[in-house]
């Protein structure tokens, strides 16, 4: 009965340890279920002219966010039978979040005796008197410890306007739908 009781714990504790793997945003619509997550949106604001959103969360890079915007963008291109599009306007948002505590982890080696006790000294020095020096104020290495963590969280939005047959050789801002799906696709659909 051990065996089979320790083997059950095993077990769930490896279904515990899969579900809470944090991965980046995955190429998803965004909806009111996954907000946290992030995904994709878009509008149409003409025939041939949407605005694309893609919102990451913080384990998505930003570089990933643009990667997933513009393979979205070219998804829609092609879905509404066009061959290449242009962005028009590009607007990225960044989210910084800061979180600093205190390290839960530091504990001098004097706590548990002299939790209140700091040491300090009072030296003389000719040229500038009685002085006294306190760790805990300013020396870094007696300070007390800190445990500070920064968050990112990017969204990217554009608007696209879509054409058909040749590319505008001069605008650099214009893509191959099939060639952006071609060359990002594999990546962004994979999750890699």
């Amino acid at each position: 009965m051990t065996g089979l009781s320790k083997l059950a714990g095993a077990m769930a504790l490896s279904l515990f340890a899969t579900g809470c793997v944090a991965t980046s945003t995955p190429y998803q619509p965004i909806s009111s279920a996954n907000r946290v997550e992030g995904g994709y949106s878009q509008v149409q604001l003409a025939s041939n002219i949407f605005r694309v959103t893609f919102a990451g969360n913080s384990f998505t890079s930003r570089e990933r966010v643009e990667a997933s915007l513009l393979y979205r963008a070219a998804e829609l291109t092609l879905q509404h039978r066009y061959d290449w599009f242009i962005i028009e306007d590009r607007e990225v948002e960044r989210q910084v979040e800061r979180e600093i505590r205190p390290d839960p982890l530091y504990r001098p080696w004097f706590y548990d005796d002299y939790a209140y006790w700091r040491p300090y000294w009072n030296y003389y020095s000719p040229r500038t008197g009685w002085r006294t020096w306190d760790p805990y104020y300013g020396d870094p290495f007696w300070r007390d410890r800190v445990d500070t963590r920064t968050i990112e969280r990017f969204e990217v939005s554009a608007e696209i306007r879509m054409g058909h047959g040749y590319m505008p050789a001069t605008n650099l801002k214009a893509f191959n739908a099939r060639d952006v799906i071609a060359r990002i696709g594999p990546e962004i659909r994979d999750g890699r």
